[in-house]
């Protein structure tokens, strides 16, 4: 039961913007199928009657397209929002490389918005140049340019599902193994190289296996510098993450790389996670016991072998007035 004493959560307003073929369409059909309330490209001066009119999250596509579109409008849009205690106000920037881009309109045969009669590499240069105030100022970052659509959905899904309700304060923390030779995360704040741990890929019956099963992650254990190193990157995250907090980042993204990304990095993301989501595994930083904690195997996802899933969940939003049971 839900009593009066207990204060809604904020309500999860998302603005989405970004490079034109870089998937904000994708990003808010999936933000749709999350149940938010999804409007692409309204003129900026009705930003605040569509936020004012809506009940539930709302998710805003603001781009070049737009009419009266400006940066600088939508920043000014962006803070006068916050400036609502009820609401929690976010700026997702979808991006992507600039050749990848070119290759996107190339295979369909679009014309960019900003060049229609124009080359199309102007197009996209003149786009980047005009929404690069955004990407600064972006609480996520979404690059595309590696990011096959089912990744982009597990992205966006492990990060705005309605479980997280938009009112989770503090740090939402992934941790995520990757292989260096699939390429490092573009997403990744930080990335740690667990490959000079001894490799369980050439014991015949560990190379199978991944750093989900125990004898791999013993295997990997047993090496004389494992403990010394997921002590340090442990130590290292409870100075690093408190401050990403202070410098006002909502998201910070672990990446734990080895090989194949099958056996090492697996398991050291396996042992931070439980070592993280501990009640004091984030060291005594006010309010980081509930900083929600994702595990993501990059490699094993694309195998189909698993997906992400939380280590900690985040807390459950408060009921709004009208759902309440008094």
């Amino acid at each position: 039961m839900v009593t009066a004493d207990d204060t809604p959560a904020p309500r999860r307003i998302l603005l989405v913007s970004g490079l034109s073929g870089a998937g904000k369409s994708s990003i808010l059909r999936i933000l749709e199928d999350l149940e938010h309330e999804v409007i692409d490209n309204p003129p900026l001066g009705m930003l605040d009657d569509i936020v004012a009119r809506a009940e539930r999250p709302v998710a805003i596509g603001v781009d070049s397209r737009t009419r009266g579109f400006d940066a600088s409008a939508v920043l000014e849009a962006m803070a006068r929002l916050r400036m609502n205690p009820h609401l929690r106000v976010e700026l997702i920037y979808a991006t992507a490389d600039e050749s990848v881009l070119l290759r996107r309109y190339t295979a369909t045969r679009r014309r960019h918005p900003l060049a229609p009669h124009g080359s199309i590499k102007e197009g996209i240069e003149e786009e980047i140049a005009l929404t690069a105030p955004l990407r600064a100022a972006a609480d996520l970052v979404i690059d595309t340019t590696d990011m096959p659509p089912p990744e982009l959905r597990q992205f966006v899904e492990s990060r705005f599902s309605p479980w997280t309700g938009g009112a989770q304060e503090g740090l939402t923390v992934a941790l995520m193994s990757f292989a260096y030779p699939a390429g490092l995360p573009r997403e990744a704040d930080i990335v740690f190289d667990a490959r000079f741990l001894r490799n369980p890929h050439y014991v015949p019956e560990l190379a199978p296996k991944t750093g989900l099963d125990a004898d791999v992650a013993e295997y990997v254990a047993e090496d004389r510098d494992y403990l010394p190193f997921l002590n340090q990157i442990h130590a290292m995250l409870q100075l690093v993450l408190p401050r990403f907090v202070q410098e006002g980042k909502k998201y910070a993204t672990i990446a734990i790389g080895c090989s194949g990304g099958r056996h090492r990095s697996v398991t050291i993301v396996e042992a931070l996670a439980k070592r993280l989501s501990a009640p004091d595994g984030m060291g005594k930083y006010e309010g980081a016991g509930k900083w929600p904690i994702m595990v993501m195997h990059r490699e094993l996802a694309r195998q189909g072998i698993t997906s992400w899933r939380w280590a900690r969940k985040p807390v459950e939003p408060a009921l709004s007035d009208s759902s309440r049971t008094l």
